[in-house]
């Protein structure tokens, strides 16, 4: 019996997340990939994965770029589909991989853009900790520039997850692994008075394991904190774009440049490779360039 393209797909899914341990976000990606390639050969009358031949991955390839998409968008659905028929000729399902030697240019990689210290005092100010949404808001922005959390990261934590003796959390992150972060006096004194005061009026008698809670004593969903930080950002009078990993952003810079080691913020962001951590040593270093330029005196004018 002929396995469908989707089937094939489920499967595949399946087991990155189970076996592997991947994070929602990452599995809803591959899955978003795969089914628009699977769209692709479905209008083409290929049914199976089998079938697929190294024409029409490099026919798929070229439509990507048709579409507008960056080499980094297109090298990583090759890379999903690598993936994929790995996993198929392990279990047996395929005898080959189509794929062809096809040689992906890397795009640009574009620096993180980071907010200042006055910028961040700012956004930090927003919320009306007077309220009970405004305290959860204050608690989770002060928390997520003071730990370097990813958003889902955020949003999913759960009450036993703060130690408030040691002011650390322990937090599951990418690729099931799991890590102590540190956070500050600021962070721990908002946390407190949510936690204490304005979490009980969120959940009004409501059981949650989750920290961070709506109204109705449902967790605080990605999207939702992604529109509440806009909002604060937009009432900061912040000129720039500001994102949830904005924050993560400013709390890897910030630290490197006020003298933390790269190992040390590699640890706490969770980054599997330093080469991830890196891309910040190039921020602070442009930053370093600026205000080279902005302050030396041989700099500033032309010397007499």
């Amino acid at each position: 019996m002929k396995e469908s393209l989707s089937s094939s797909i489920d499967s595949f899914l399946a087991m990155i997340a189970v076996e592997q341990g991947l994070a929602d976000n990452t599995v809803e990606a591959y899955s978003r990939d795969l089914a628009q390639m699977a769209e692709f050969l479905i209008a083409r009358r290929i049914g199976a994965w089998r079938e697929v031949e190294p024409i029409h991955i490099r026919a798929y390839l070229s439509e990507l770029r048709n579409q507008g998409l960056s080499p980094r968008t297109v090298a990583r659905r090759l890379v999903t589909l690598r993936r994929l028929y790995r996993f198929l000729e392990t279990e047996g399902r395929v005898s080959g991989s189509p794929l062809p030697s096809v040689h992906m240019v890397p795009g640009v990689r574009k620096l993180p853009q980071a907010l200042s210290g006055d910028d961040m005092r700012r956004l930090l100010a927003q919320p009306d900790g007077a309220t009970p949404l405004g305290s959860r808001d204050r608690a989770m922005l002060e928390l997520m520039y003071a730990a370097g959390l990813r958003v889902s990261e955020l949003v999913s934590l759960k009450t036993q997850q703060i130690d408030f003796q040691g002011n650390y959390l322990t937090v599951k992150g990418k690729g099931a692994k799991v890590r102590a972060v540190p956070f500050g006096r600021w962070a721990r004194e908002k946390l407190l008075d949510y936690a204490g005061q304005a979490r009980p009026q969120l959940l009004k008698g409501r059981a949650s394991p989750f920290l961070f809670t709506t109204r109705s004593g449902k967790p605080l969903t990605r999207q939702g904190f992604w529109k509440l930080i806009r909002r604060y950002a937009l009432a900061a009078a912040i000129d720039k774009k500001v994102t949830p990993h904005t924050l993560r952003h400013s709390f890897a810079t910030h630290l490197l440049e006020g003298g933390a080691d790269l190992r040390s913020v590699q640890s706490m962001l969770g980054h599997a490779d330093i080469s991830t951590t890196q891309i910040y040593t190039h921020v602070t270093g442009a930053r370093l360039k600026e205000a080279h330029r902005r302050f030396h005196p041989r700099e500033r004018g032309k010397a007499k």
